[in-house]
């Protein structure tokens, strides 16, 4: 049994341009990080999030050959639309996407929403940053204060419909009793550290109550960016 439970906050933004999907049902789970002007973002992460769920919720295969094919599709409909509509030109969205069935997890990312798994009180990122400064310096560099300060940090090396030959990450690992999911924007990771997720995922607090809290730490820590978090427990 999984339990599942997405928070969405604008932070200091005017709007919101993150979207999200929780479905419990079919064990799929989605943050999309939306970028654009004439509020186009907001446009190009709801197109993620339903292509996605359209493409995945009738495909019976559970790969990552499958969900690599959802985004690739995800990245077709943005392009699409962006062709259709002027004042959505060069719209994107980064996307981090879980599906969950049985004792599998699959899992992709275009962008810098990260995917975080806890087990046995030690925290994983499952994803890689799609970021300028992840391809130049070190794994163990990136959490330093040069890193984390670094002018390039937020530069995107690849997001989900700008290009048409969108080659997506993804990969899978096996789901075990007690283990906890944490999907989330950078409006959160970049300002709540991996400590304080660690922290918050460990507990027996319910999903509901963990990923509000999630949120309100990146409230109190000043985020500026819209904060997604999505938060999922595996029983």
């Amino acid at each position: 049994m999984l339990a599942a439970h997405g928070v969405t906050h604008t932070g200091r933004r005017a709007t919101n341009e993150d979207s999200m999907l929780v479905d419990a049902e079919i064990g799929l789970f989605v943050v999309a990080d939306g970028m654009g002007g004439h509020n186009a973002g907001e446009v190009a992460s709801a197109l993620a999030v339903r292509t996605l769920h359209d493409f995945l919720s009738a495909e019976d295969s559970h790969s990552p050959h499958a969900l690599a094919e959802g985004l690739r599709q995800a990245n077709d409909e943005i392009l699409t639309t962006a062709e259709a509509i002027p004042e959505y030109e060069g719209m994107g969205t980064t996307v981090v996407t879980a599906l969950a069935r049985g004792d599998r997890l699959v899992y992709g990312s275009v962008g810098d929403s990260r995917l975080y798994l806890w087990r046995g009180g030690q925290l994983t990122q499952l994803t890689q940053d799609d970021t300028w400064i992840s391809r130049v310096l070190p794994a163990d560099a990136l959490g330093t204060p040069d890193a984390l300060e670094h002018p390039m940090r937020h530069v995107l090396t690849k997001v989900v419909g700008v290009r048409g030959d969108l080659q997506p990450s993804v990969g899978d690992c096996r789901l075990e009793p007690g283990d906890a999911l944490l999907l989330c924007s950078d409006g959160l990771h970049g300002t709540v550290d991996d400590a304080a997720i660690a922290q918050a995922l460990e507990g027996d607090a319910t999903v509901e109550a963990v990923a509000q809290h999630l949120v309100d730490q990146a409230l109190a820590g000043g985020a500026t960016d819209n904060i997604t978090v999505v938060v999922i427990r595996k029983d």
